[in-house]
């Protein structure tokens, strides 16, 4: 094992990592501070440019950009009440108002300050968990990776909240992009309409810039312009004290291990851990009338909240295979750009490299705090970027990324498709997380369901032979039925009302 620590450290502390961790942070602080673009579009738009990096570079300079956009998203709540991400949208509640008071500073450096503990919190969660998980997954048969993966794509689907059937809908959509191409038993074509190009199956990088990137762009030409709130500046010296931070550290502790333990659910993502941190701050704090009105508790909950979920997203993506958001499934389609398969044989063929990622994550902490200091000072105007010249910007990454891979204008033209297609599912208000988590699953569905047939030579009864079969058929129907319990829950709200 310390051969092996030896051998990651050296992997991992080289300047070229470093250098790309810190720009990653820069970038995805960059994209989190501009209202309506998202952390999941930051990593898009960077992944096509980590093909031909080291495995360890690229996975870290993912990861750093999603670290960053997750803090970065608190800028412009807290100075123009527009969340930057979805995961920021509880700072608001309590960081305008402190803006608005002339402490902006010092809610930015709380929700700094927050953000790098509540990462670090993250990080060693990730460092102690995963490789136990992974241990416990190598008693999984193809059967029950099957269960798996199907839990896996009912939880996200159930994220839909009162739109489950679309969200289930998005994920059929997502399985059945997956089977375009040859089928690897039979050697026949599936769905190729007679296309050479479709023979290799569609390709990743354009299914995800034309699933989050181009629907973004097209709202924005289509849409009414937002208004714009005042941007607040930042005063010199004000910034958070000591004694304030003293006082939020328990919140903060609070809100890392909720971010923590939600983060490690696949699904769930940052925005509700930010909202159940907030709530049990504001449950528990003897300020609880403040909240809301200016309280710095709020604010530490909510970015302690949002960003515990960072490393521990990680958790279910390294040690099962199954992302644990839109990111974290992002970020696969970069192991597997690299032949790297994210599961339990990862710890045992890579273990190396595991650890080296670990080394990267702990130090991007450290990073992060000081990209944030720096952001602090000078990035407010960020949030004022015309969006006549951000987003032709945008669109000609876009282009050159779903191009740059294969050096196909057909993947062009699949990202333009896709876009269309992502843009007509968002305006009839489908999810698009299950369908990107459905397509890349969808392989891995498809395998164990036909492995687990032929052991069984075509009976479903293998399905329920094992205990750990069992606890998946029963965590898949709870998360079916769960938001049909939220929805009766909050009519009954309603009419007591």
């Amino acid at each position: 094992m310390l051969e092996n620590l030896s051998q990651a450290f050296w992997l991992a502390a080289t300047p070229e990592n470093f250098l790309m961790m810190l720009l990653g942070m820069i970038f995805g602080v960059v994209i989190g501070a501009i209202p309506g673009l998202t952390g999941t579009m930051a990593v898009t738009l960077i992944l096509p440019f980590t093909f031909h990096m080291n495995p360890v570079t690229a996975l870290l300079l993912l990861v750093s950009i999603y670290k960053g956009a997750m803090y970065g998203g608190s800028i412009s709540a807290i100075l123009i009440k527009t969340p930057g991400t979805g995961a920021a949208a509880a700072t608001v509640l309590d960081g305008y108002p402190l803006a608005l008071q002339g402490k902006a500073g010092k809610a930015l450096y709380m929700a700094l300050y927050a953000s790098c503990f509540a990462d670090f919190v993250s990080n060693m969660s990730l460092l102690f968990c995963a490789g136990i998980i992974a241990d416990f997954a190598l008693r999984f048969g193809p059967p029950e990776f099957f269960m798996l993966i199907v839990f896996s794509l009912t939880i996200v689907a159930s994220l839909a909240g009162d739109q489950f059937f679309k969200g289930l809908i998005g994920a059929a959509l997502g399985l059945l992009l997956s089977t375009v191409g040859i089928d690897l038993v039979y050697g026949t074509n599936r769905y190729t309409l007679g296309d050479l190009e479709l023979m290799s199956g569609i390709s990743f990088i354009p299914l995800i810039i034309g699933l989050f990137a181009v629907p973004e762009i097209l709202k924005s030409c289509t849409g009414r312009p937002a208004r714009q709130e005042t941007i607040i500046e930042v005063a010199e010296g004000d910034r958070c004290t000591f004694a304030d931070f003293k006082r939020c550290f328990k919140t903060i502790c609070r809100g890392s291990v909720i971010g923590v333990i939600l983060g490690a659910i696949p699904g769930i993502g940052g925005a509700p851990a930010a909202f159940m941190s907030y709530n049990e701050a504001k449950r528990t704090s003897p300020y609880r009338d403040n909240f809301g009105k200016g309280e710095f508790e709020g604010i530490a909950a909510a970015e302690s909240g949002n960003n515990g979920c960072a490393g521990a997203t990680l958790i279910p993506l390294l040690s099962l295979g199954v992302p644990g958001d839109v990111v974290t499934a992002v970020i696969l389609g970069a192991f597997m750009m690299h032949n790297l398969t994210p599961g339990p044989l990862l710890f045992q063929e890579h273990i190396t490299l595991v650890y080296a990622v670990y080394i990267g994550l702990l130090v991007s902490s450290a990073l992060m705090y000081l990209t944030g200091i720096w952001c602090i000072k000078s990035f407010s105007k960020i949030t004022n970027v015309p969006k006549s010249i951000l987003y032709p910007v945008i669109l000609l990454i876009c282009c050159y990324g779903s191009f740059s891979i294969n050096n196909s204008m057909f993947d062009v033209l699949c990202m333009g498709i896709l876009g269309l297609m992502g843009y007509l599912l968002s305006v009839c208000k489908f999810p698009e997380a299950p369908m990107l988590v459905a397509f890349v699953l969808g392989p891995l569905f498809e395998d164990n369901l036909r492995r687990s047939l032929l052991i069984s030579h075509g009976s479903g009864t293998i399905f329920f032979s094992g205990v750990i079969c069992w606890v998946f058929w029963v965590l898949t129907i709870a998360s079916v039925l769960y938001p049909f319990y939220i929805l009766h829950t909050k009519k009954k709200f309603i009419k007591e009302a």
